[in-house]
Parts: C-alpha cells; structure tokens; sequence
C-alpha cells in the first residue's frame, strides 16, 4: 500500500525507538551503526549538538539490548542480527530535569536508583549513590545470567546548568565522578556502555578513570551516527521534499540546494561526510516554511556572555577559526576559552583541514546557525533589539539597491546612537565588529562582504545595479578614506563588471561615537 505525503508521520519530538516503529513515524534508518557498536562491546562517549538524535539512538540501543525484534523489521540490522538476546538495560537520562541546587543533582539519581532497586533489589549496607549503583550493576547481572547495558543520556546536563556557578559546579563534580566511577569498577559485570553529552569536560573523571571508554565523537565511521546525510534525506523524504518545494514555488534541485544551504553542513571529523541538523529537517516538512528552527529552540545567551567576557575579537569568529583537535574537543573550565563550547553546542563545525599543521578551520556549519547567531549577537553589542534591527537590516538592503547612498549612512548613524550608554565607551574594536556585524547580516539578502584581508576595502556591496566599495577611518577624514580606495587600487576587481561603482569614505568619530560625515564618488 502506497501512502501519501499527507499520511506520512514526522517525529517531531519522538525520541522513543518503540514508540517511532510501532506508531509508525518515519524513521532515517541508523541500525547498522547500532549493531556494529553492539558487536565490538566497547564504552562508548558520543558528544553531539542539542536536538541531534542522541536520544532516540540511546532508546534504539535500548529496544535491541531488549531483544525486541519485531522493531526493527524491515531494517538494516534485521539482516545482521540472528540471536536476538535479551540484556538487563539500566538507562538513565539527565536530560528533562533543572539543576539548580546541590541536593537536585542528588535526589534525581537517587530517584533513579530507587526505581531500578525496586526491580533488581538493595544491599543492607549501599547508602551512597556509587555503592547503591554498584550494587544494581551486579545483581542485575547475577540475576539475568549476562552483562549489563548502561545507556546515560545527557550526562553532562547537570554541569552545563551549572556554568557560571563554580561553587554547585564542583559539586556536581564531585557527585558525577564517583557515579560514573562505577562503570569502571564494574566492568566485569557489564555487557555494553554508552554515554552521550553535549560537551566532553575535562575534568570529569569519566575520561580519566575510565580510560576505557571510546570517544566516537570525531572518528570518522561515525560520523553519520547522528544526523541525516544527503543521500538519507532524498531516500526517506522525497515526499516532504517535494511538498516544500510547491509551498514555496522552487524546483526539485533548487529546494534541495535551499535545504543544503539552511541545515546541512555539519562536520564531526575532517574529510567525513555532511550531515543535515535532523530537528530542522522535520520542523520544515512540517510547517513548509524555511525558517531557524533548531536555533529557536535554544538561544546561546551563556555563549555570547562568555565570548563578551574573555573579549573574544568577534570578527574571527564570525570569518572561520583556526585551532588544533585539542582547543575544541574538550571544555575546561578555568581555561576562559569560549571556542570548546560553541563548537560542541553546534554553532561551529568542521570545514576544513590543514594535514601538515594538524589544524582544523571552524566555522558556521549553514545559514540557520550563521545567520540566526549573528542576529543574537546584534542586542548585546548595540542595544538594537531583535525587533528593530530587521527593520534595519532590511532598509539597509533596500536603499542600497535603489541608489541611496546618504539615506543608508544616515540610518547607520540612527543605528550606532541607539547604543546604550554603558556601551558608548567601548573600544575601536567594538565599533568595528559591530560594523562587521552589520554587513555580514546583509549578506542574506545581498552580496555583501567585510575585509577579511589586505588589499581590499572595508566592506563591499553588490547589488543588481552598484557596487558599493566602502573605507572606514576612525578619526580620519572622508577625503582620505577616499584616497585609500584609489591608492591601493580597491576598485580594480570591480572595473569590468559593468554595474555602477560607488566610492564611500566614511568618518567615524571617537569623540561623537558614531558617523560623523561621508563622501561618495561615482
């Protein structure tokens, strides 16, 4: 039987396995991975974004371990499988609770613990959280004759709810490292391990005294683990595909180079193939709209707070950043390093490689990310709100196309005095990632570009008539910012391109913080 797009379930917000197949939801088939990983019997870490499909690969896990095989009819892993074993499964997920109290983080494993004593009964003298989990681990695995599978989903929730807080930090420290303490004494009594998380803190021991456990997080077989890749979207959602493609007047390959261009472009390993952020992939089937789903869903306010704090220079963020494996792939703490934690929160990813350096170049991984983090970073460094500043940004765009030069100068000096006063006394710096930032974000409506190196103005616009060739002085005159153009020679890119080309020196006064005045030559 056929069915069409309209009866056709998305999971939106489906994270049980069960629930996915027996009510069936479409489902991108990842059990070959499963049953692979199942075989080799390693401790496994995985670190992926938010809302990636770590959940719902733990509860996969969780269904084979349970030997529940009618599940997983029709897929990959129903041609691999043959015994079909049933394992105790202790899974524990951090992920749906606020941590905001020492005693939180204690109460809810406490809880858990409670719930799997019930089943598998509790020593006299187990009175501490690692003792009592101990204790479950082994006779679970007396009672049921095998190993035990322990899936942690989130492990790292309870930590990441306590950045800024160094006090309750250190305490879920301390609380987490005896825990997860535990699978490594226990190993003898384990059949199969497997801990997700959003960041890989270094200080947590679980990557110290379980010197066993196998981080996938950057190695290439599992790069695709979590995700859609391209070739996965086209054979489980040509349906939907084609449905947004006639809600939004496009052809089939442009509708596929829009969904490539908004969310796919996440790398987790050099050389690996890109993958598709799966929570907006089903939000824009759903609602047929392109828009920045994942993004809305979790706004990094502690992210830009951090970058503010350690005076990060925004503009090598916002232009790709080059760093080794070892300055994003772990967080510490005390490290003031902000890169490690926009990486593994998602809003960076891997776009390039350097094999003789070993260096790996960071950037935004699609316009959702780029373009929504950006939008986000506008009301900390300016005091415009998300509101207005479409409004800007949009007017920007239109007076350029139409010529209007004076009119888009005038509404950037409207811009940098709705500054609030706490910011007027920031540095040169600031006013230039705010520049930066200005144009960068008309670069979704037009070609525009700020310097990224020497030898060219400060910002180039292109519009269908103009091309608009803009030099900034700070404390300088207009006539100089001029002169620069021609000296060294801006404009000879630009001389055969046949649209009009514009000249703009722009006086930026430190006294008056703004615009002070302009000249333009055509």
């Amino acid at each position: 039987m056929e069915y069409n797009a309209l009866m056709r379930k998305l999971p939106i917000g489906i994270q049980t396995f069960e629930k996915l197949r027996k009510e069936n939801y479409l489902y991108v088939d990842k059990t070959e991975f499963v049953w692979k990983m199942a075989f080799a019997s390693n401790p496994y870490f995985l670190s992926r974004p938010r809302r990636f499909g770590k959940s719902l690969l733990l509860s996969t896990f969780e269904a084979y371990f349970e030997g529940k095989k009618e599940l997983f009819e029709g897929l990959a892993i129903e041609k691999m499988e043959t015994e079909w074993k049933k394992y105790p499964v202790l899974h524990l997920d951090l992920n749906a609770e606020k941590y905001d109290s020492p005693e939180r983080l204690g109460d809810i494993l406490s809880n858990q613990l409670t719930q799997w004593e019930l089943k598998y009964g509790k020593g006299v003298d187990e009175n501490t959280l690692s003792t009592r989990f101990s204790g479950i681990i082994r006779r679970a695995c007396e009672q049921a004759g095998c190993g035990v599978v322990v899936l942690v989903d989130e492990y790292d929730k309870p930590l990441l709810q306590a950045l800024g807080n160094d006090a309750l930090l250190e305490d879920y420290r301390k609380t987490l490292k005896a825990f997860y303490g535990v699978l490594k004494s226990a190993d003898r009594y384990l059949r199969f391990v497997f801990l997700t998380g959003v960041t890989k803190f270094s200080q947590v021991s679980v990557f110290s005294d379980l010197n066993q456990l196998n981080d996938i997080s950057m190695k290439p077989q599992y790069a695709t683990v979590c995700g859609i890749t391209r070739q996965e979207l086209i054979d489980t959602f040509t349906p939907e595909l084609q449905q947004l493609a006639e809600a939004n007047r496009l052809m089939w390959e442009e509708t596929l180079a829009k969904m490539e261009a908004m969310y796919d472009g996440y790398h987790f390993c050099e050389f690996s193939e890109g993958v598709f952020n799966p929570f907006s992939v089903l939000n824009v089937f759903d609602g047929r709209k392109f828009s920045n789903y994942w993004f809305q869903t979790g706004t990094p306010t502690f992210l830009v707070e951090m970058l503010r704090k350690s005076e990060y220079d925004l503009r090598t963020l916002l232009n790709g950043i080059e760093a080794p494996a070892s300055m994003f792939s772990e967080y510490r703490v005390e490290a003031n390093n902000p890169i490690p934690l926009i990486y593994q929160s998602g809003y960076l990813t891997i776009k390039g490689y350097n094999e003789r350096f070993q260096n790996y170049l960071l950037e935004f991984p699609n316009d959702e990310v780029r373009y929504g983090f950006m939008s986000f970073l506008v009301p900390f460094y300016t005091g415009v709100n998300n509101d207005d500043q479409g409004f800007y940004i949009g007017r920007f765009v239109e007076e350029l196309e139409s010529g209007d030069c004076d009119a888009f100068l005038t509404r950037l000096q409207a811009f940098f005095a709705d500054f609030p006063y706490e910011l007027n006394a920031k540095t040169e710096r600031h006013y230039q990632v705010v520049f930066y930032l200005v144009f960068k974000l008309m670069g979704q409506f037009t070609q525009a570009e700020v310097k990224s190196a020497k030898g060219r103005a400060d910002a180039i616009v292109k519009t269908p008539k103009y091309i608009y060739v803009f030099e900034f002085k700070l404390n300088g005159t207009a006539e100089e910012a001029l002169q620069q153009i021609e000296d060294k020679g801006y404009l000879i890119p630009y001389q055969a391109d046949g649209r009009e080309v514009i000249k703009l020196g722009v006086e930026f006064s430190a006294e008056e913080r703004n615009i002070s005045r302009w000249l333009n030559v055509m």
